[in-house]
């Protein structure tokens, strides 16, 4: 037996608690891993007749090279944003005619993408897989999607610290990363305090408003999220009387990124990744400035977004990770294909990989989230599982 393992799209803390963990499972039983490093493009741009590129983007696993990866975050393969069913352009010892091309356009620029899955799957059968791990959040999970209905058997587990994956109510990284935004938000209060202003602290969360509203629920602050389009001057009024009522004299707020209030603008920048998407401009700055005009209050803008994926994982995020792995492996000795790793009604289950054309999973704000109050609803959890949503 032969396993691949990649991941994709953003690192987050416990991936490499799930590459140790499969590759010593596989090692007992005398099967081999292959590392496929950065992602998806490793199996795009790899060139088996150039040492240097097989080095690049080919890693054997071992107990001896994974013994102690565990112990740091990150991910050990590197990572990249890569769609092989839309690259923009294709490596150059390969030829573009040989890929399916399709002209795109997008914010009035037009553009060509090639599919190379092809490549994809020759390079799959070149390296001698039976079987691939694939990790990584909807995006990287989609391009999963495709291979397994290509006939490539994929295994699947997902990570994303803006816990937003379909069929599952965990991902990976997302223990920590609210962890991580609690206590900068816990530190940051005395500076905060220290000069009576009020503090707006900016979190991932494109779509889905996960990571900000757990943060809400537990440090008591008000949250913003991009399922509900709210009311700017309600917020306001609400922040106004917050720092009234504080003994300290301040106030705050925890936005997502993909936050919005009604007749709001979102901005995008740079260029659109391999999944389409733009960066979004910082919506707390676009907040401080209305805090500024209509409140004439002082702010500060505090933004953790890339500093919740760093660094080590917390317990959760590598009991979780670890327990993943090991499903994973488990399935692949069942021989079952197209399944992913998940938590479902509070316990660990493997369940079908998402369909990408369904999206992210979104906060369901009727049950979740107080409009009014911008905060999470805290009544009614009896019979709810431990992280209060369900798949």
């Amino acid at each position: 037996m032969r396993i691949g393992i990649l991941t994709g799209g953003g690192d987050v803390p416990g991936l490499n608690s799930v590459i140790k963990g499969v590759t010593y499972r596989a090692s007992e039983l005398e099967y081999e891993v292959i590392g496929i490093r950065r992602g998806w493009e490793g199996l795009t741009h790899v060139n088996f007749d150039d040492p240097a590129s097989k080095s690049r983007y080919i890693l054997p696993l071992t107990r001896d090279n994974t013994r102690t990866i565990e112990r740091t975050g990150g991910t050990f393969l590197h990572s990249s944003r890569t769609n092989p069913s839309k690259m923009k352009s294709v490596p150059a010892f390969l030829n573009a005619a040989d890929f399916p091309a399709t002209e795109r356009e997008k914010d009035g620029q037009k553009y060509t993408t090639y599919d190379m899955s092809k490549r994809v799957m020759e390079n799959l059968q070149t390296l001698k897989l039976d079987y691939l791990v694939a990790i990584g959040g909807d995006d990287t999970l989609s391009y999963a999607s495709k291979l397994d209905a290509l006939g490539f058997n994929v295994v699947a587990i997902p990570k994303t610290m803006d816990n937003d994956v379909r069929n599952t109510e965990y991902c990976i990284g997302f223990s920590t990363a609210v962890s991580r935004a609690t206590d900068a938000i816990q530190r940051q209060r005395t500076t905060v305090g220290s000069h009576e202003r009020i503090g707006i602290f900016r979190i991932f969360g494109r779509d889905a408003g996960y990571t900000a509203l757990y943060t809400s629920y537990v440090t008591s602050v008000r949250c913003c999220i991009p399922e509900h389009r709210f009311d700017l001057p309600h917020l306001l009024e609400v922040l106004k009387r917050d720092k009234a009522n504080n003994p300290s004299n301040y106030a705050l707020v925890v936005l997502s990124e993909g936050a919005e209030w009604q007749g709001y603008q979102v901005r995008h920048y740079g260029e659109a990744d391999a999944y389409g998407h733009r960066k979004k401009g910082n919506v707390g700055e676009d907040i401080a400035e209305e805090v500024k005009r209509v409140l004439k209050e002082e702010t500060i803008v505090s933004d953790l977004t890339y500093d919740l994926r760093s660094g080590d994982p917390d317990f959760v995020d590598k009991m979780v990770a670890t327990t993943f792995g090991n499903m994973a492996f488990d399935t692949i000795l069942e021989g079952k294909s197209g399944l992913m790793s998940a938590i479902s009604h509070g316990c660990y289950d493997m369940v079908p990989i998402p369909d990408p054309k369904l999206g992210p999973r979104k906060v369901e704000v009727g049950t979740m989230y107080n409009v009014e109050r911008f905060r999470p609803n805290y009544a009614n959890k009896i019979g709810l599982p431990i992280f209060l949503t369900k798949a």
